[in-house]
């Protein structure tokens, strides 16, 4: 007998029970699997600014706060691109719609890699790293709501948290790709190569996610009496207003908590991946290449920990994951304090993979369940405000901290800034799980 959880839900009086592991059709697996390698390629694209961010400031003469704002700058970009491509996805439709608006974005991407590839000035650097925020910053909830509107709700945690294994994945394949590149080029070469792998996925995801098989998956989902991701009325009904899209994913409250969450994770995330690779080289003093292959042994264990909580918070509730992964993540930032050495460090980094990338897919997954009618405007305001925001702000925070009192009170405080995600998460309606109340 399969081990299961029996549920309560208010579906024709019945009793459902939800596997440990989930059925889909083909085409979702399929949507799954591409949408993941989508997200590796975003992931994988985000690792090139720290990770050649040495280099950088070694040919510009930045220091530390100089080369924060640097990388501030593309994820400025990422908050206007995920905020407003996210709200206009909704208002085009959802489904197979969706790829349209995702294939724009990966356009973008691309552009800004060949030009970043170009620029001589610092300027003209600058200019496009608020492009290349722009294109990797939309492409996050078009891809995220993409997947959630080809699963059936019962399996949403499991499939979203597979499919942000591709950001765990990107941060370590990424840095070992940069490092490879850099062995026989410039740092240029590594906005050149990675952002044309988005063409071939492009590619790939227009021909898996049309209408023919977006009915196809429907269809499988109410014979199999599963939950539709979202009513087929309303799939076929897009608000084209665009205000009222983001004003109906702003009026909910487990939104509006979720970019709260959102964004302190990702503030603590940041503030320990944007320097990481500097401190590997200035403190431990290791080659740019050691460095860039380290700093991405979170990814080794990332992906395990995407898919656990992703699973679990589908059958026990996602403030249940949300509070092992904010204890996980505040101790990280702070076992961090004690590398000085490759081997802590690869220790450290692979322990923090656990829970590194885990809790936003549960975040997904909670605000998707509270608007699915808009999930790609919620979305786009949870990526756009918590990447954006927090990424713009911490890189030059960080870098003051380090610059004045080292190493150590910035991990502190980083530590300190995740446990402050109790707060907003009490406040939280579950969506999931036996104590689901909405």
């Amino acid at each position: 007998m399969k081990s299961s959880l029996e549920v309560y839900e208010k579906q024709s009086g019945a009793i459902q029970k939800k596997s440990w592991l989930p059925k889909a059709h083909p085409v979702s697996w399929l949507m799954l699997v591409v949408s993941t390698l989508a997200m590796l390629l975003i992931s994988t694209d985000r690792q090139i600014p720290p990770t050649v961010l040495p280099a950088i400031m070694k040919e510009f003469h930045f220091n530390s706060v100089q080369g924060g704002f640097l990388i501030s700058l593309n994820f400025i970009g990422s908050f206007i691109g995920a905020a407003l491509v996210g709200i206009i996805a909704d208002s085009i439709g959802t489904g197979h719609k969706r790829v349209w608006s995702w294939a724009t974005s990966c356009i973008i991407t691309v552009i800004s890699g060949i030009a970043t590839f170009f620029s001589k000035g610092v300027f003209s650097l600058q200019f496009w790293r608020v492009v290349m925020g722009l294109g990797t910053g939309s492409m996050e909830p078009v891809n995220v709501t993409l997947v959630s509107d080809f699963w059936q709700k019962e399996n949403r945690g499991f499939a979203l948290g597979v499919n942000q294994t591709g950001m765990p994945l990107g941060q370590f394949i990424g840095p070992v790709l940069l490092s490879a590149i850099l062995a026989v080029g410039t740092w240029r070469s590594a906005f050149l190569w990675i952002p044309f792998i988005g063409f071939v996925i492009m590619l790939i995801q227009l021909f898996i996610g049309t209408k023919k098989n977006e009915k196809k998956v429907y269809n499988w989902i109410e014979n199999n009496q599963l939950s539709l991701p979202i009513e087929r009325e309303s799939s076929n009904k897009a608000e084209k207003n665009i205000l009222k899209n983001a004003l109906n994913s702003l009026k909910n409250r487990n939104v509006i908590l979720a970019i709260v969450i959102n964004f302190l994770f990702l503030w603590t995330e940041m503030g320990i991946a944007t320097f990481i690779t500097l401190r590997f080289t200035t403190e431990l003093h290791l080659s740019l290449t050691e460095a860039a292959i380290i700093s991405g042994a979170s990814g080794i264990t990332g992906w395990i920990g995407q898919i656990v909580w992703g699973t679990v918070s589908d059958h026990f509730g996602r403030k249940f994951s949300l509070t092992i992964l904010t204890v996980g993540s505040s101790l990280s930032a702070l076992a961090c304090i004690f590398i000085n050495s490759a081997t802590t460090a690869w220790v450290v980094l692979i322990i923090w993979g656990i829970f590194r990338n885990s809790p936003y897919s549960v975040i997904n997954s909670l605000t998707i369940d509270s608007t699915p009618k808009s999930a790609a405007s919620s979305l786009g305001l949870l990526v756009g405000i918590g990447l954006g925001l927090s990424g713009a702000l911490v890189s030059p925070v960080a870098g003051y901290i380090i610059q004045h009192f080292g190493w150590t009170w910035n991990y502190i405080v980083l530590a300190l800034s995740c446990l402050l995600v109790f707060i907003p998460m009490h406040f939280v309606k579950e969506t999931a799980g036996p104590r689901a109340v909405i």
